[in-house]
């Protein structure tokens, strides 16, 4: 009887150590999995293969610009990275990432007041296409703020969110505030311009690198296109398509190549532009801003196509170098 309860005992003890080794390694392949997007990768890459430490940011149409890593924020370049700018549209990734962390179900269908649409006209604003009375589910509204620039998508989204722009706004200044943005100034959710609705290159790459960690921003960011569902005044919905890769031939650069981005331009702003690209496994962030905007060509789009080939120049250089 007795070595019966202890044949048992041994029996438990085994299921046990085995009940303890699955859960470490359900644990460990989880943790590797989220490390591995979180920062595991970067930390082998540094380890295995060196790192660009620097990229001449010269010659650029742009008067401001920052480059930086996305994981780490680590500066490779600078101009006038935190001489204050106007941020234009590059305010509605602000806008997009405030709506996706209030609401709680991005499927809900919003219904845009006919009192948003007046200011837009009044201003020029950039819409997507949506009319007064439209319903519009809020991911289709979160797509149109960002890749056609669609203002009427963001008062839709401001309004339902804090019942006005003016509160809507508040949360926005106060995101800015959380994230160390002390050099921007939110007055609106669109980017048209106010003296006082105000930013630095600097600003807007730390928000873009905060917004990257979320799936559905950088889904949206990386989309080219987008088809919205059917609504009450659209049977067949809209399709709509990012304003920076209608500007973009081509996204391959030397090394790897332009994952998204989120453009802007008001007169006073000139041409800018928020763009993000994987570069020997790296990824990287480039923000630049006052590009002139009077000669009809793309030139922010052309800036971000020169940095990250050099970017991408230095780092087989590099790994030319070391092998």
């Amino acid at each position: 009887m007795a070595g019966h309860k202890r044949k048992k005992k041994r029996v438990n003890k085994t299921k046990l150590l085995m009940c303890l080794m699955v859960e470490l390694m359900v644990i460990f392949v989880l943790g590797t999995m989220i490390g591995w997007r979180y920062g595991v990768k970067d930390w082998i890459l540094e380890v295995t293969r060196p790192a660009v430490r620097e990229v001449d940011l010269s010659g650029l149409n742009s008067s401001c610009a920052v480059l930086m890593t996305a994981r780490g924020g680590k500066v490779l370049g600078e101009i006038q990275g935190e001489e204050r700018m106007y941020p234009a549209s590059l305010t509605k990734m602000m806008t997009a990432i405030v709506a996706i962390e209030e609401l709680d179900d991005l499927e809900m269908g919003i219904t845009l007041d006919e009192g948003i649409f007046p200011a837009l006209y009044a201003g020029d604003a950039t819409q997507a296409g949506f009319q007064a009375g439209e319903t519009v589910r809020a991911i289709d509204l979160l797509y149109g703020a960002i890749l056609p620039s669609g203002g009427e998508c963001c008062l839709g989204l401001a309004q339902e969110i804090a019942g006005s722009e003016e509160e809507f706004v508040k949360l926005m200044n106060r995101k800015a505030q959380k994230l160390g943005m002390d050099g921007t100034h939110f007055c609106d959710s669109t980017g048209l311009h106010d003296p006082d609705h105000y930013s630095t290159v600097r600003d807007m790459a730390v928000l873009l690198k905060y917004g990257l960690r979320n799936d559905t921003f950088r889904e949206i960011m990386e989309s080219a296109r987008h088809s919205t569902g059917i609504t009450n005044v659209h049977p067949d919905g809209i399709t709509y398509y990012s304003t920076m890769f209608k500007n973009l031939n081509d996204p391959n650069v030397t090394g790897g190549r332009i994952l998204g981005g989120k453009t802007g331009f008001t007169n006073e702003a000139g041409l800018c532009l928020a763009s993000f690209a994987e570069i020997e496994g790296r990824e990287y962030i480039l923000v630049t801003a006052g590009a002139p905007g009077t000669t009809g060509e793309p030139l922010h789009v052309y800036d971000a196509v020169t940095v990250y080939n050099r970017l991408g120049e230095e780092a087989l250089a590099l790994e030319n170098e070391e092998g």
